[in-house]
């Protein structure tokens, strides 16, 4: 029986840390989280800001879901108007079709700027 080789070291166990919490920040609140939570001017004006951002946001998507479902009328008139006849399968088909994309992308786009929004107040009141 032939002798077996012998077993290659392991190699050395290393443990990265990283810098405490402690000595990331000085210790305390930031000055925005307590101006929020002390309930000061200051803080009821930050919070004001963050709700009139995503107030905007959400008429922002309101306003281009309204002439999404605005235009849909316009749609179904155009060809009685043109004098092509009815084209009735084709419009359904745009509509059920075409629309739930666009309500889709124009829902994507607003939960994006909403937590964009959420992220940088958290970054103002963190102090990040």
């Amino acid at each position: 029986m032939p002798a077996e080789p012998p077993a290659a070291p392991r190699p050395r166990r290393e443990t990265v840390t990283g810098v405490p919490r402690s000595a990331r920040r000085p210790p305390g609140h930031p000055p925005a989280r307590s101006e929020i939570s002390e309930q000061t001017t200051l803080g009821h004006t930050y919070v004001r800001s963050l709700m009139r951002s995503q107030l905007r946001a959400a008429l922002y998507a309101l306003a281009a879901l309204a002439l999404l479902v605005g235009s849909l009328p316009l749609l179904f008139t155009l060809p009685a108007a043109l004098g092509h006849g009815t084209a009735q399968p084709y419009l359904w088909a745009a509509l059920g079709v075409g629309a739930y994309p666009v309500i889709w992308l124009i829902a994507r786009w607003y939960v994006r700027r909403a937590e964009r929004n959420e992220r940088d107040f958290t970054g103002l009141v963190e102090g990040r």
